[in-house]
């Protein structure tokens, strides 16, 4: 059973910078063991649908973005670390969501849809003041 466990979120202002990471308990994230697995980042606000944010392939040779994120956010991975990163820079007050880590086993390179993903963190809370 993979567990994922999301950290870094927070109360910011409008332009100001959070890093998200998500620390998984099995050795998801090497080519070998436990397979291949692609992370992504959900986020979901009150009253919405969970949305695709970003997501990366085990090799970290993929990435995905959400369009109204690009340029603006960052998802990176330290295998050796069992890690996940999303940094996050010039936060807008519509960021404000909980955002989800999310993994799955397989070697497609862009995985964005919620139901493709078998495993998902806690959730940890960003809030964008104005």
């Amino acid at each position: 059973q993979v567990q994922l466990v999301e950290s870094g979120g927070g109360l910011v202002q409008a332009g100001g910078s959070l890093r998200l990471s998500c620390v998984s308990s099995e050795r998801t994230f090497s080519g070998y063991g436990m397979g291949r697995y692609a992370m992504g980042w959900f986020r979901q606000a009150p009253g919405k649908e969970r949305e695709f944010v970003s997501s990366i392939n085990w090799s970290s040779s993929s990435v995905a973005y959400l369009d109204s994120v690009k340029g603006r956010f960052t998802i990176s991975r330290d295998n050796a670390k069992n890690t996940v990163y999303l940094q996050m820079n010039s936060l807008k007050p519509e960021d404000t969501a909980v955002y989800y880590c999310a993994a799955t086993r397989t070697t497609t390179p862009v995985v964005s849809k919620p139901n493709e993903y078998n495993y998902w963190g806690q959730g940890t809370q960003v809030t964008v003041s104005s």
